[in-house]
């Protein structure tokens, strides 16, 4: 959240539960020209991977958005997991209509 104050402080705005046409996206990230979309989702015990689910709803965000590309947080909050820095790893995906997406699984 520091990194995200500082993006404040330089100019660049700060959304949350951004309105995307009927949706709501969990971070609008504005600075100068450029946009970030950032969709997060939490990972729970007797629950299946939310990727699938995260890449389809950002796809309708960007879509709303014009964006080609962005982000996916999945919090992984499953009983015996090892310690985040060990699960803290970064992979790129497309959502279903082909937009890039980082996926951050922490």
């Amino acid at each position: 959240m520091v990194f995200l104050l500082r993006v404040v402080n330089g100019g660049g705005t700060i959304e949350r539960e951004y309105a995307v046409g009927r949706g709501r996206m969990d971070l609008c990230v504005r600075h100068g020209p450029d946009t970030l979309a950032i969709e997060i989702k939490v990972w729970r015990d007797r629950e299946s991977d939310p990727l699938n689910d995260g890449l389809e709803q950002l796809d309708g965000y960007l879509q709303g958005l014009g964006l080609d590309s962005g982000w996916l947080m999945l919090f992984d909050r499953r009983s015996n997991q090892p310690p985040i820095a060990e699960r803290t790893r970064a992979e790129q995906a497309r959502t279903p209509s082909g937009r890039q997406v980082t996926v951050i699984r922490a």
